[in-house]
């Protein structure tokens, strides 16, 4: 994800603890059902004082919401986006994400593997993070809307 910082450049953050799943009736993935979540506490920023900010009360709250989760019924990959659920510190709002089909492919080792690339954008006011700091020079310290990207790859089960 990326948020705009000083409204000059972007701060890119990273969740190294992540889950997800698809179940599809079949290759085409129509009607599948989609869920992931990610560990709050395990964001990465690149920053520890800044790592240590984001997942307390002002902004994630991770001690009392310790999961980012999403959830989709109903998915259709032809149609280029995925409807569903977002969970943010214990708020839920239907979001909508841009999403593109990459393709299938067999590793080495025999799995079959599908990929996905998924992009959209919340703002974070909405899901009740909503601190911030008035800049001198006008402005705020950061944006209210939050970029999200994934690279999403899935092993057959």
């Amino acid at each position: 994800m990326k948020v705009k910082h000083l409204m000059i450049s972007n701060v890119t953050a990273t969740f190294k603890t992540v889950n997800g799943s698809i179940e599809a009736e079949d290759a085409t993935f129509q009607n599948a059902t989609v869920t992931f979540s990610a560990d709050v506490k395990s964001i990465n920023t690149h920053n520890e004082q800044r790592d240590a900010h984001v997942v307390g009360p002002d902004f994630f709250d991770a001690e009392k919401f310790p999961q980012i989760t999403f959830e989709a019924k109903g998915f259709n990959p032809t149609e280029g986006k995925i409807n569903g659920n977002l969970t943010i510190k214990g708020v839920t709002k239907a979001v909508s994400f841009h999403v593109e089909f990459n393709g299938t492919a067999k590793d080495p080792w025999g799995n079959e593997k599908v990929g996905f690339s998924v992009s959209g954008q919340v703002n974070r006011k909405d899901f009740g993070i909503e601190w911030n700091a008035p800049l001198e020079t006008g402005g705020v310290l950061i944006s209210e809307e939050v970029k999200l990207n994934a690279e999403l790859q899935f092993v057959k089960a």
